[in-house]
């Protein structure tokens, strides 16, 4: 793609993201998210693959679609109280319709048919934008209403996404599938605390973010994309692979590493709010993703490839690892140390 084109929409998303995290106003908001819409679109397509086009076209659909019904809330909540301010929403009927706009634009269960497709069909590095920049809004939107959200709604949508982020994510081979099911996994974490302390849910975005980048930064570096490549992906660059297995463990929720703290958070906090049954339940739901973190962990620094079949060893790369890998790598593996630091700041 064309230097001065990719500019254009990566400016575009930054511009969208911003618009919609600084707005009071529904329509600036809406404005924000329809920029970030057709921003990404051209970045999911650039290959004319039929698979790209096909998913640049779910994600229109389904992105279109959420926010028609994020406007429908909003005027709904101005047909009653007479407000447009996005903190004002107080009309309950609104407040259900904007948490299944919301959801369906994350990819919250039982509106996530169109993550893993659009995933699986964009480049890795849009695969990462789609993963981490485009979430920041609709989560932004649901920060600024989470007073007036239905508690048991979001429980329960966020206890199914982790019971199917998990559940479909086993018996996949892609890795862009499973970083999407993993996705989903994560989204019913951030979803289950969002009404009892939204900045938790801040906390655990921001940390799934880097650790997500991380990996898909990484996968990027060493151009993996399937269980079959990663297993011979560590001739190329065995000290990255071996931090690559710390990530995942990280990003699956390990205790020494980064992805334990916000996990640790919510269930106490859970634990505070009477809710230990649902603590209980997810805790126990996100074994199933575990499972298939450590199959990619086993994949990818564990395994020796079977000495039996003929396979090409890959080149070990000469480049230095870049800058930005390594300093992602760095939070994803030892932030956990610096947690009460990190809950001051918070």
């Amino acid at each position: 793609m064309n230097p001065q084109a990719t500019l254009i929409f990566i400016t575009s998303l930054m511009l969208g993201t911003t618009i919609t995290i600084s707005s009071n106003h529904w329509i600036m908001a809406w404005t924000g998210l329809e920029i970030n819409t057709l921003a990404i679109l051209p970045l999911i397509s650039k290959s004319h693959h039929p698979r790209a086009i096909e998913a640049a076209t779910k994600y229109f659909l389904t992105q279109a679609a959420a926010s028609a019904l994020v406007l429908f809330s909003s005027m709904t909540n101005a047909w009653h109280t007479g407000q447009w301010d996005i903190t004002q929403l107080t009309h309950p009927t609104s407040c259900l319709i904007l948490t299944s706009a919301i959801a369906m634009k994350l990819g919250l269960v039982p509106f996530h048919f169109w993550f893993p497709e659009v995933l699986q069909g964009s480049p890795l590095t849009t695969g990462l934008i789609l993963s981490t920049i485009m979430k920041l809004p609709p989560i932004a939107l649901l920060y600024m209403t989470s007073p007036s959200l239905n508690p048991a709604l979001l429980t329960t949508l966020a206890i199914l996404s982790t019971a199917l982020g998990g559940w479909m994510g086993l018996n996949q081979t892609q890795i862009r599938k499973i970083l999407a099911f993993s996705s989903i996994s994560h989204l019913g974490w951030m979803a289950i605390i969002i009404v009892y302390n939204p900045k938790l849910t801040l906390l655990n975005f921001y940390l799934y973010a880097v650790m997500t980048a991380t990996i898909f930064l990484t996968l990027n570096t060493t151009k993996v994309l399937k269980l079959s490549t990663l297993m011979t992906a560590w001739t190329k660059a065995p000290s990255l692979n071996t931090m690559l297995l710390l990530a995942l463990l990280s990003l699956a929720g390990l205790p020494p590493l980064t992805g334990f703290l916000p996990k640790w958070l919510i269930i106490q906090e859970l634990s505070k709010q009477d809710m230990a049954l649902a603590a209980t339940l997810i805790s126990l739901l996100s074994l199933l993703s575990l499972f298939f973190y450590l199959r990619l962990a086993y994949c990818t620094a564990i395994t020796l490839p079977p000495h039996t079949t003929n396979h090409m060893k890959q080149w070990r790369t000469n480049k230095p690892t870049n800058v930005t890998i390594a300093i992602l790598t760095t939070i994803t593996i030892m932030l956990l140390p610096i947690a009460p630091m990190i809950l001051t700041i918070v």
